[in-house]
């Protein structure tokens, strides 16, 4: 897979989210990233542990994106999202509510949700890829967060929170 080095046009190129990504994962195990495809994916479970679904590493349009798979729906984020996530709840330092919603709902501001969608995030609006299917930031980012070791994140029955660590 090649690195994203496509930024889609919206900030100055930076080192590629995957890199980024890569050096977190590789103080964890050197071959998480290889383990972690189509065939053998993160298995996670929802912020109230109620539903699980799957996330791997892909290749879309010659970009790296992750795949998250919950029964037969596919969506699609941009990898980046997940070293801009941990850099802007380390500047937030506290609790931050998830506030998932799907693409068609309103978000509660202020939400990991929100930032997701938001316009004054790196990308500059959607972290999610698959028009239709852009939503739900909050509830499926934050379960690989934690697996990474990125992020504390509650598992109550609603209104979960997460922080970095």
């Amino acid at each position: 897979m090649k690195p994203n080095h496509s930024n889609r046009g919206k900030e100055p190129l930076r080192i590629s989210a995957i890199d980024q990504l890569r050096d977190i994962l590789i103080h964890e195990s050197t071959d998480l990233m290889e383990k972690r495809t189509k065939d053998k994916p993160w298995k996670l479970k929802t912020p109230p542990n109620t539903s699980e679904y799957t996330m791997h590493v892909d290749e879309k349009d010659g970009t790296e994106v992750l795949v998250c798979t919950v029964g037969k729906t596919v969506l699609l984020y941009d990898i980046q999202c997940i070293t801009d996530l941990h850099a802007m709840l380390k500047k937030h330092g506290d609790w931050m509510d998830l506030g998932g919603a799907d693409e068609q709902k309103p978000v509660k501001a202020g939400t990991v949700e929100a930032w997701g969608r938001s316009e004054k995030n790196p990308v500059k609006g959607w972290y999610g890829l698959k028009k239709g299917l852009r939503g739900r930031f909050g509830v499926y980012l934050p379960p690989l967060m934690e697996a990474l070791g990125l992020a504390e994140l509650t598992h109550e029955p609603r209104n979960n929170r997460m922080r970095a660590k």
